[in-house]
Protein backbone atom coordinates (compact mmCIF):
# COMPACT_ATOMS: atom_id res chain seq x y z
CA UNK A 1 0.00 0.00 0.00
CA UNK A 2 2.60 2.07 -0.44
CA UNK A 3 2.03 3.10 -3.64
CA UNK A 4 -1.56 3.85 -2.36
CA UNK A 5 -0.58 5.73 0.37
CA UNK A 6 1.92 7.71 -2.06
CA UNK A 7 -1.38 8.58 -4.70
CA UNK A 8 -3.30 9.50 -1.33
CA UNK A 9 -0.92 11.70 0.03
CA UNK A 10 -0.17 13.88 -3.56
CA UNK A 11 -2.09 17.16 -3.06
CA UNK A 12 -2.18 20.05 -6.19
CA UNK A 13 -0.33 22.84 -4.62
CA UNK A 14 -1.34 26.17 -5.95
CA UNK A 15 1.40 27.83 -8.04
CA UNK A 16 2.73 30.86 -6.16
CA UNK A 17 4.17 34.24 -7.31
CA UNK A 18 8.29 33.67 -7.51
CA UNK A 19 11.10 35.26 -9.61
CA UNK A 20 10.76 37.60 -12.33
CA UNK A 21 9.83 35.50 -14.92
CA UNK A 22 6.07 35.91 -13.65
CA UNK A 23 4.16 39.32 -13.36
CA UNK A 24 3.34 39.89 -10.13
CA UNK A 25 -0.65 41.45 -10.40
CA UNK A 26 -0.19 42.65 -6.93
CA UNK A 27 -1.32 46.63 -6.54
CA UNK A 28 0.54 47.19 -3.32
CA UNK A 29 2.99 50.20 -3.75
CA UNK A 30 6.08 47.74 -2.41
CA UNK A 31 5.61 45.43 -5.67
CA UNK A 32 7.59 47.63 -8.74
CA UNK A 33 5.18 45.79 -11.19
CA UNK A 34 2.33 47.08 -10.35
CA UNK A 35 0.12 48.44 -13.22
CA UNK A 36 0.14 51.95 -13.88
CA UNK A 37 -3.51 52.37 -13.21
CA UNK A 38 -3.22 51.39 -10.02
CA UNK A 39 -2.87 54.87 -8.61
CA UNK A 40 -0.58 57.14 -5.68
CA UNK A 41 3.18 57.50 -6.31
CA UNK A 42 4.53 54.72 -8.36
CA UNK A 43 8.21 53.63 -6.40
CA UNK A 44 10.88 52.03 -8.26
CA UNK A 45 12.63 48.76 -7.61
CA UNK A 46 15.14 50.46 -5.64
CA UNK A 47 13.26 52.53 -3.44
CA UNK A 48 11.24 49.47 -2.94
CA UNK A 49 14.38 47.26 -1.80
CA UNK A 50 15.69 50.54 0.29
CA UNK A 51 12.26 50.61 2.08
CA UNK A 52 12.35 46.44 2.47
CA UNK A 53 15.87 46.96 4.00
CA UNK A 54 14.29 49.27 6.89
CA UNK A 55 11.57 47.20 7.93
CA UNK A 56 13.43 44.06 7.99
CA UNK A 57 14.22 42.33 11.74
CA UNK A 58 16.73 40.09 12.81
CA UNK A 59 16.02 36.43 14.74
CA UNK A 60 17.34 35.13 17.63
CA UNK A 61 17.04 32.15 19.86
CA UNK A 62 16.11 32.03 23.67
CA UNK A 63 19.62 33.23 24.55
CA UNK A 64 19.86 36.16 22.26
CA UNK A 65 22.51 34.58 19.58
CA UNK A 66 21.82 35.93 15.88
CA UNK A 67 19.89 32.80 14.15
CA UNK A 68 19.49 34.99 10.72
CA UNK A 69 21.27 38.01 10.39
CA UNK A 70 20.01 41.10 8.76
CA UNK A 71 20.10 41.18 4.28
CA UNK A 72 22.98 43.42 4.28
CA UNK A 73 24.56 42.68 8.05
CA UNK A 74 27.95 41.59 8.13
CA UNK A 75 28.24 38.05 9.61
CA UNK A 76 31.51 38.30 10.68
CA UNK A 77 32.20 36.82 14.59
CA UNK A 78 32.55 38.83 17.35
CA UNK A 79 35.98 39.98 17.98
CA UNK A 80 36.90 39.37 14.21
CA UNK A 81 38.87 43.37 13.11
CA UNK A 82 37.45 44.02 9.88
CA UNK A 83 38.35 46.97 7.71
CA UNK A 84 36.78 49.00 4.85
CA UNK A 85 37.55 48.19 1.39
CA UNK A 86 39.98 51.01 0.13
CA UNK A 87 38.44 52.32 -2.99
CA UNK A 88 39.49 55.64 -4.51
CA UNK A 89 35.69 56.84 -4.84
CA UNK A 90 35.55 57.32 -1.17
CA UNK A 91 37.36 60.39 -2.25
CA UNK A 92 36.45 61.88 -5.26
CA UNK A 93 33.30 63.86 -6.16
CA UNK A 94 30.05 62.42 -6.32
CA UNK A 95 28.68 64.67 -9.09
CA UNK A 96 31.26 66.52 -11.81
CA UNK A 97 29.80 68.74 -14.46
CA UNK A 98 31.43 70.43 -17.42
CA UNK A 99 32.08 74.31 -17.60
CA UNK A 100 30.32 74.36 -20.99
CA UNK A 101 27.20 72.29 -19.73
CA UNK A 102 26.87 74.00 -16.29
CA UNK A 103 26.96 77.03 -18.63
CA UNK A 104 24.03 75.49 -21.18
CA UNK A 105 21.75 74.46 -17.75
CA UNK A 106 21.50 77.97 -16.61
CA UNK A 107 21.07 79.46 -20.13
CA UNK A 108 18.51 77.02 -21.38
CA UNK A 109 16.54 76.20 -17.89
CA UNK A 110 16.83 80.15 -17.21
CA UNK A 111 15.01 80.55 -20.22
CA UNK A 112 11.87 77.84 -19.40
CA UNK A 113 11.85 79.51 -15.96
CA UNK A 114 11.11 82.93 -17.48
CA UNK A 115 8.92 81.66 -19.58
CA UNK A 116 5.12 81.66 -17.96
CA UNK A 117 3.99 79.28 -20.87
CA UNK A 118 6.28 76.56 -19.84
CA UNK A 119 6.38 74.59 -16.42
CA UNK A 120 8.73 72.45 -15.42
CA UNK A 121 7.50 68.95 -14.46
CA UNK A 122 9.72 67.71 -11.79
CA UNK A 123 12.28 70.37 -10.37
CA UNK A 124 13.10 67.27 -7.75
CA UNK A 125 15.07 65.44 -10.52
CA UNK A 126 16.75 68.65 -11.72
CA UNK A 127 19.85 70.55 -9.97
CA UNK A 128 17.95 73.74 -9.79
CA UNK A 129 20.30 75.58 -6.91
CA UNK A 130 22.35 75.83 -9.98
CA UNK A 131 20.27 78.44 -11.60
CA UNK A 132 21.11 80.37 -8.43
CA UNK A 133 24.73 80.41 -8.27
CA UNK A 134 25.39 83.42 -10.04
CA UNK A 135 22.89 85.55 -8.09
CA UNK A 136 23.07 84.32 -4.24
CA UNK A 137 25.59 86.42 -2.52
CA UNK A 138 26.53 83.79 0.11
CA UNK A 139 28.34 82.07 -3.04
CA UNK A 140 29.98 84.79 -4.36
CA UNK A 141 33.58 85.21 -4.70
CA UNK A 142 35.19 87.84 -2.07
CA UNK A 143 38.48 89.37 -2.46
CA UNK A 144 39.02 89.93 0.90
CA UNK A 145 42.83 90.02 0.41
CA UNK A 146 42.55 92.89 -1.60
CA UNK A 147 41.04 94.83 1.56
CA UNK A 148 42.97 93.06 4.64
CA UNK A 149 46.22 91.93 3.82
CA UNK A 150 47.91 88.90 6.00
CA UNK A 151 51.03 90.99 6.74
CA UNK A 152 48.12 93.84 8.76
CA UNK A 153 45.39 91.35 10.03
CA UNK A 154 48.46 88.28 11.22
CA UNK A 155 51.96 88.24 13.37
CA UNK A 156 53.47 91.12 15.03
CA UNK A 157 52.59 93.66 12.55
CA UNK A 158 48.81 93.17 12.75
CA UNK A 159 46.59 96.12 12.89
CA UNK A 160 44.10 96.85 15.21
CA UNK A 161 40.37 96.06 13.39
CA UNK A 162 39.82 99.28 11.26
CA UNK A 163 36.46 99.91 10.18
CA UNK A 164 35.80 98.93 6.31
CA UNK A 165 35.76 101.84 3.92
CA UNK A 166 34.62 101.97 0.45
CA UNK A 167 37.34 104.09 -0.67
CA UNK A 168 40.90 103.48 -1.35
CA UNK A 169 42.68 106.35 -1.51
CA UNK A 170 41.72 110.28 -2.19
CA UNK A 171 41.11 110.04 -6.12
CA UNK A 172 38.53 107.41 -5.50
CA UNK A 173 36.48 109.46 -2.67
CA UNK A 174 36.52 112.33 -4.87
CA UNK A 175 34.63 110.34 -8.08
CA UNK A 176 32.96 108.76 -5.28
CA UNK A 177 31.51 112.37 -3.73
CA UNK A 178 30.76 113.64 -7.43
CA UNK A 179 29.36 110.62 -8.27
CA UNK A 180 26.62 111.04 -5.43
CA UNK A 181 26.35 115.00 -5.95
CA UNK A 182 25.22 113.93 -9.35
CA UNK A 183 22.17 111.44 -7.85
CA UNK A 184 21.20 113.76 -5.49
CA UNK A 185 17.93 114.44 -6.06
CA UNK A 186 16.22 117.39 -3.45
CA UNK A 187 12.76 115.84 -3.24
CA UNK A 188 13.60 112.86 -2.28
CA UNK A 189 16.29 113.33 0.80
CA UNK A 190 14.36 112.92 3.94
CA UNK A 191 16.86 114.23 6.14
CA UNK A 192 16.33 117.76 4.96
CA UNK A 193 15.52 119.99 7.50
CA UNK A 194 12.60 121.95 6.23
CA UNK A 195 10.92 125.21 7.63
CA UNK A 196 7.79 124.73 8.68
CA UNK A 197 4.74 127.07 6.95
CA UNK A 198 1.82 125.33 9.35
CA UNK A 199 0.40 124.27 5.72
CA UNK A 200 -0.49 120.59 6.33
CA UNK A 201 -2.32 117.71 4.42
CA UNK A 202 -5.74 117.04 5.31
CA UNK A 203 -6.32 113.47 7.20
CA UNK A 204 -8.07 111.23 5.14
CA UNK A 205 -11.16 110.13 5.73
CA UNK A 206 -11.66 106.46 7.24
CA UNK A 207 -13.62 104.87 4.34
CA UNK A 208 -11.14 105.21 2.13
CA UNK A 209 -8.62 103.07 4.00
CA UNK A 210 -11.27 100.14 3.35
CA UNK A 211 -9.38 97.03 2.43
CA UNK A 212 -6.09 97.75 3.88
CA UNK A 213 -6.50 96.61 7.30
CA UNK A 214 -4.59 93.38 9.06
CA UNK A 215 -7.30 91.28 8.82
CA UNK A 216 -7.81 91.41 4.97
CA UNK A 217 -4.39 90.99 4.50
CA UNK A 218 -3.91 87.88 6.78
CA UNK A 219 -7.46 86.89 4.34
CA UNK A 220 -4.94 87.20 1.13
CA UNK A 221 -2.10 85.38 2.32
CA UNK A 222 -4.12 82.62 3.31
CA UNK A 223 -5.66 82.35 0.30
CA UNK A 224 -2.23 82.89 -1.20
CA UNK A 225 -0.73 79.79 0.94
CA UNK A 226 -3.67 77.58 0.14
CA UNK A 227 -3.81 77.56 -3.68
CA UNK A 228 -1.82 75.64 -6.25
CA UNK A 229 -3.31 78.17 -8.98
CA UNK A 230 -3.52 82.15 -8.11
CA UNK A 231 -5.89 84.36 -10.69
CA UNK A 232 -5.72 87.98 -9.86
CA UNK A 233 -9.16 89.30 -11.64
CA UNK A 234 -8.26 92.51 -13.55
CA UNK A 235 -10.78 94.90 -13.78
CA UNK A 236 -10.98 96.00 -17.86
CA UNK A 237 -11.83 99.83 -17.84
CA UNK A 238 -8.44 99.90 -15.38
CA UNK A 239 -6.58 96.80 -15.89
CA UNK A 240 -2.80 98.49 -14.78
CA UNK A 241 -4.39 99.93 -11.73
CA UNK A 242 -6.28 96.93 -10.48
CA UNK A 243 -3.08 95.09 -10.81
CA UNK A 244 -0.78 94.51 -8.14
CA UNK A 245 3.05 94.43 -8.90
CA UNK A 246 3.62 93.79 -4.72
CA UNK A 247 1.50 90.86 -5.03
CA UNK A 248 3.41 89.05 -8.43
CA UNK A 249 6.95 90.00 -7.01
CA UNK A 250 5.96 88.57 -3.94
CA UNK A 251 4.56 84.95 -5.64
CA UNK A 252 7.46 84.67 -8.13
CA UNK A 253 9.86 85.30 -5.52
CA UNK A 254 8.93 83.35 -2.69
CA UNK A 255 6.47 81.07 -4.13
CA UNK A 256 7.84 80.17 -7.40
CA UNK A 257 6.00 76.64 -7.56
CA UNK A 258 2.71 78.48 -7.61
CA UNK A 259 0.74 79.50 -11.40
CA UNK A 260 -0.60 82.86 -11.67
CA UNK A 261 -3.27 83.50 -14.46
CA UNK A 262 -4.87 86.89 -15.17
CA UNK A 263 -8.50 87.02 -15.73
CA UNK A 264 -9.59 90.13 -17.90
CA UNK A 265 -12.98 90.44 -16.64
CA UNK A 266 -15.44 92.85 -17.41
CA UNK A 267 -14.49 93.02 -20.68
CA UNK A 268 -18.08 94.16 -21.90
CA UNK A 269 -17.81 97.38 -21.02
CA UNK A 270 -14.92 98.21 -23.49
CA UNK A 271 -14.53 97.84 -26.91
CA UNK A 272 -13.46 94.69 -28.44
CA UNK A 273 -10.34 95.99 -30.00
CA UNK A 274 -9.30 97.23 -26.87
CA UNK A 275 -9.96 93.80 -24.98
CA UNK A 276 -7.75 92.41 -27.97
CA UNK A 277 -5.16 95.01 -27.42
CA UNK A 278 -4.56 94.54 -23.38
CA UNK A 279 -4.72 91.00 -23.83
CA UNK A 280 -1.57 90.69 -25.82
CA UNK A 281 -0.10 93.03 -24.09
CA UNK A 282 -0.70 91.17 -20.58
CA UNK A 283 0.21 87.87 -22.19
CA UNK A 284 3.60 89.14 -22.19
CA UNK A 285 3.82 88.45 -18.20
CA UNK A 286 1.13 85.83 -17.66
CA UNK A 287 -1.28 83.73 -19.21
CA UNK A 288 -4.28 85.99 -19.77
CA UNK A 289 -8.37 85.04 -20.16
CA UNK A 290 -10.90 87.80 -21.18
CA UNK A 291 -13.83 87.10 -19.30
CA UNK A 292 -17.41 88.30 -19.06
CA UNK A 293 -19.18 86.81 -15.76
CA UNK A 294 -22.79 86.27 -16.16
CA UNK A 295 -25.10 82.90 -14.94
CA UNK A 296 -27.18 83.11 -18.08
CA UNK A 297 -24.60 84.51 -21.12
CA UNK A 298 -21.28 84.08 -19.90
CA UNK A 299 -17.78 84.48 -22.26
CA UNK A 300 -14.56 83.28 -21.61
CA UNK A 301 -16.58 80.30 -19.28
CA UNK A 302 -15.23 77.34 -21.37
CA UNK A 303 -11.24 78.40 -21.97
CA UNK A 304 -11.43 78.96 -17.93
CA UNK A 305 -12.49 75.53 -17.12
CA UNK A 306 -10.31 74.39 -19.85
CA UNK A 307 -7.32 75.37 -18.40
CA UNK A 308 -7.86 74.55 -15.11
CA UNK A 309 -8.44 71.12 -16.10
CA UNK A 310 -4.86 70.90 -17.91
CA UNK A 311 -3.72 72.55 -14.25
CA UNK A 312 -5.12 69.32 -12.64
CA UNK A 313 -3.43 67.15 -15.20
CA UNK A 314 -0.23 68.83 -14.32
CA UNK A 315 -0.57 68.16 -10.48
CA UNK A 316 -1.90 64.63 -10.98
CA UNK A 317 -0.24 63.33 -8.10
CA UNK A 318 -2.64 65.43 -5.92
CA UNK A 319 -6.04 64.50 -5.00
CA UNK A 320 -7.47 68.11 -5.78
CA UNK A 321 -5.73 71.36 -6.72
CA UNK A 322 -7.60 74.73 -5.15
CA UNK A 323 -7.43 77.86 -7.43
CA UNK A 324 -7.34 81.42 -5.54
CA UNK A 325 -9.32 84.50 -6.93
CA UNK A 326 -7.64 87.39 -5.96
CA UNK A 327 -7.42 91.17 -7.11
CA UNK A 328 -9.33 94.55 -6.05
CA UNK A 329 -12.86 94.92 -4.70
CA UNK A 330 -15.33 95.27 -6.38
CA UNK A 331 -13.72 93.48 -10.11
CA UNK A 332 -16.04 90.07 -9.59
CA UNK A 333 -14.05 87.94 -8.55
CA UNK A 334 -16.90 86.06 -7.04
CA UNK A 335 -19.48 86.44 -10.25
CA UNK A 336 -16.75 85.28 -11.91
CA UNK A 337 -16.76 82.00 -8.94
CA UNK A 338 -21.05 82.39 -10.03
CA UNK A 339 -20.77 81.77 -13.66
CA UNK A 340 -18.43 79.29 -13.47
CA UNK A 341 -20.77 77.35 -10.83
CA UNK A 342 -23.93 78.40 -13.22
CA UNK A 343 -25.13 79.13 -10.02
CA UNK A 344 -25.03 81.89 -7.49
CA UNK A 345 -22.59 80.30 -4.65
CA UNK A 346 -21.58 83.29 -3.13
CA UNK A 347 -22.83 86.80 -2.21
CA UNK A 348 -22.47 89.38 -5.11
CA UNK A 349 -23.52 93.27 -5.01
CA UNK A 350 -22.37 95.70 -7.26
CA UNK A 351 -20.38 97.66 -4.22
CA UNK A 352 -17.54 97.11 -2.58
CA UNK A 353 -16.96 94.73 0.34
CA UNK A 354 -19.50 92.39 -0.15
CA UNK A 355 -17.03 89.23 0.56
CA UNK A 356 -15.90 89.39 3.80
CA UNK A 357 -13.78 85.81 4.55
CA UNK A 358 -12.22 83.56 2.16
CA UNK A 359 -14.63 80.54 1.36
CA UNK A 360 -13.92 77.33 -0.37
CA UNK A 361 -16.58 76.30 -3.26
CA UNK A 362 -16.43 72.95 -5.34
CA UNK A 363 -15.70 73.13 -8.73
CA UNK A 364 -15.34 69.70 -9.66
CA UNK A 365 -14.25 66.43 -8.19
CA UNK A 366 -10.85 67.52 -8.50
CA UNK A 367 -11.15 71.39 -8.75
CA UNK A 368 -11.65 73.49 -5.75
CA UNK A 369 -12.43 77.13 -5.90
CA UNK A 370 -11.69 79.67 -3.09
CA UNK A 371 -12.68 83.28 -3.29
CA UNK A 372 -11.19 85.92 -1.37
CA UNK A 373 -12.22 89.30 -0.05
CA UNK A 374 -10.66 92.45 -1.92
CA UNK A 375 -7.52 94.21 -1.08
CA UNK A 376 -6.33 97.58 -1.75
CA UNK A 377 -2.24 97.21 -2.60
CA UNK A 378 -0.17 100.28 -1.56
CA UNK A 379 -0.08 102.17 -4.62
CA UNK A 380 0.09 105.79 -3.38
CA UNK A 381 -3.41 106.68 -5.21
CA UNK A 382 -5.37 109.81 -4.73
CA UNK A 383 -8.84 109.89 -3.36
CA UNK A 384 -10.28 110.50 -6.54
CA UNK A 385 -8.50 107.60 -8.13
CA UNK A 386 -10.00 105.20 -5.10
CA UNK A 387 -13.27 106.23 -5.48
CA UNK A 388 -13.37 105.77 -9.42
CA UNK A 389 -12.02 102.32 -8.44
CA UNK A 390 -14.83 101.52 -6.80
CA UNK A 391 -13.57 100.81 -3.37
CA UNK A 392 -15.80 102.83 -1.48
CA UNK A 393 -18.81 103.47 -1.72
CA UNK A 394 -19.95 107.28 -2.86
CA UNK A 395 -22.87 108.03 -1.01
CA UNK A 396 -20.57 107.75 2.63
CA UNK A 397 -18.33 110.17 1.83
CA UNK A 398 -18.88 113.14 3.76
CA UNK A 399 -18.15 115.92 0.86
CA UNK A 400 -18.18 113.73 -2.61
CA UNK A 401 -18.39 117.17 -4.58
CA UNK A 402 -14.67 117.87 -3.42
Amino acid sequence: DAGGTRGGGDKMVKARYKGRQTVNPSTASTNPDRPKDAGGHRRDRATIKRLNMYRQKERRNKIGKVIKPLQFQSSVTSGTTARVEPNIKWFANTRVIKQSSLQQFQDEMGNVMKDPYRLILKQTKLPMSLLNDRVTPHNSKVHILDTETFETTFGPKAQRKRPNLSVCDVHSLVEKAETSAKDYDLEKDRDLVVEDTGVRDEVREEIFKKGQSKRIWGELYKVIDSSDVVIQVLDARDPMGTRSPHIEAYLKKEKPWKHLVFVFNKCDLVPTWATKRWVAVLSHDYPTLAFHASLTNPFGKGALIQLLRQFGKLHSDKKQISVGFIGYPNVGKSSIINALRSKKVCNVAPIAGETKVWQYITLMRRIFLIDCPGVVYPSGDTETEIVLKGVVQVEKIKCPED
